[in-house]
């Protein structure tokens, strides 16, 4: 960075990808899509930051989400071997589909307790080393084209014959419905790059049910192949807006899913290629955290409620002719373990309306927003319309997973996004998320704009 403060920047990865067998998170109830190889490799990644004295570290996972228990004991870790509190430590995950299990989905994979046991500790050592790499740098960003990649799902059916996306010059019915650039950051020291991280918000889903390969899915494999393109540099793939963008592969065979996979990776490594050649050095030497709880408004659903959808549940599983092979069936056990579940809490006293973490992290002119949904499109942009940071990025799965953040046409319809996946996590569903997040991160956003020293642009 070219302000008069010496900024510093470290690095570090270590890998967390898990033993073959383990079950691969998504893509339905209990459909045991056990891996069977390791198509790339999975990595907790970090980058951290110091100016004036002030540290904080960004660290981001191949998985497909975080609970905030992981998250919790991760960042105690990082505390007890750095001193960095736990909020200036922020982690965020790509959400591939192509991975483990954590542990939050019903239904949706079963975790594997030794790997949920050691991935804290491997992801507060990316943390710490990269704390302990910490040397003076330069920070260069540039803004690219990339397209071709992602398909809002909410808006446009899947291509058909999917075959025709292969071809460079194809692109969505409506491109302005996603994201078609994309943000790169390159940090340089003594003119070798140290370390880079690439922005964009797209569901790493190419490789979906019929899939059996452990890897990252196109942004994983792309950092991977770049990491190789500069050896001893570390990428980070920062997840944006992805909750109604699907890449435009996805829901294929498995021969089909690998084949795609290797050329939308292609693609969006070619995008932040270009970006890292491009990428002009930044302005602005403020370093500042920010952690808030709020409590968004959940769906008024009392314990009567929830007790008469548990009787229905229970009676399409003991139905005479029911059946394990039969996903209504399995279903069922999903929506009756997650009403079980929230009963449970009423008995005990507790609340259905949880307080959820939203974390800022502003370095120069860029405001990182980190949120624990799918952030859709909409939200995102608005967010971005009313920011007063320079570079204001929204990003998803960041500390939790707490399903998706849905526009308010999407929520009012109900369906898969809006009502089911909150059950899936063993939540009640929304009641205006879009209105209440947008707010939170517009304040947010401005709290850290307004404790940025005049050296950050506003």
């Amino acid at each position: 960075m070219t302000g008069g403060i010496p900024v510093r920047f470290g690095f570090a990865k270590v890998e967390i990808t898990p033993r073959v067998g383990v079950e691969l998170c998504g893509f339905g109830p209990y459909v045991l899509r056990r891996s069977v190889g390791i198509r790339d490799r999975l990595w907790a990644r970090a980058m951290a930051v110091e100016s004036e004295g002030a540290r904080a570290v960004l660290g981001s996972c191949d998985l497909v989400g975080l609970s905030a228990a992981l998250t919790g004991e991760a960042r105690r870790l990082v505390e007890a071997a750095t001193g960095l509190p736990n909020t200036a430590v922020m982690l965020h995950c790509t959400h591939t589909h192509s991975g483990p299990s954590i542990g939050e989905y019903i239904g949706w994979a079963e975790a594997d307790a030794p790997y949920l046991a050691l991935l804290p500790g491997r992801i507060a050592r990316a943390c710490a080393e990269a704390l302990g790499n910490l040397q003076p740098a330069t920070l260069s960003h540039a803004v690219v084209p990339c397209e071709g990649v992602g398909i809002n799902r909410e808006q446009e059916q899947a291509p058909d014959p999917w075959q025709q996306v292969l071809a460079d010059d194809w692109r969505p019915q409506r491109p302005e419905l996603t994201d078609t650039e994309c943000q790169v950051f390159k940090v340089e020291t003594n003119g070798r790059l140290a370390g880079f991280a690439s922005y964009f918000g797209c569901h790493p889903v190419v490789c979906c049910a019929d899939t059996r390969y452990i890897h990252g899915d196109y942004c994983g494999v792309a950092t991977n192949l770049l990491e190789r393109e500069h050896p001893g540099a570390v990428g980070l793939f920062l997840q944006g807006a992805e909750g109604d963008v699907n890449s435009c592969v996805v829901h294929k065979p498995e021969q089909e899913s690998l084949l795609a996979l290797d050329v939308i990776a292609s693609r969006y490594a070619r995008a932040v290629r270009s970006g890292l050649a491009a990428a002009l050095p930044v302005e602005g030497d403020c370093l500042r955290c920010i952690s808030r709880e709020v409590t968004f408004s959940r769906k008024p659903w009392g314990r009567e409620h929830l007790v008469a959808l548990l009787a229905e549940q229970a009676a399409v599983i003991h139905a005479p002719d029911a059946a394990d092979a039969d996903g209504e069936v399995r279903m069922a056990v999903v929506r009756a373990t997650a009403l079980r579940q929230m009963i449970g809490r009423l008995n005990t006293g507790q609340s259905l309306q949880p307080p959820t973490e939203l974390q800022g992290l502003r370095i120069g002119p860029i405001s990182f927003l980190g949120t624990p949904f799918e952030v859709f499109q909409r939200i995102k942009n608005e967010v971005v319309a009313e920011s007063p940071s320079p570079l204001p990025l929204v990003l998803s799965q960041t500390n939790d997973s707490l399903g998706y953040a849905v526009e308010r046409e999407v929520a009012a319809r109900g369906g898969y996004a809006a009502d089911l996946v909150p059950l899936i996590i063993g939540s009640l569903p929304f009641a205006d998320l879009h209105g209440e997040l947008m707010n939170s991160l517009r304040d947010l956003d401005r709290e850290l704009a307004a404790d940025c020293p005049p050296a950050c642009p506003d």
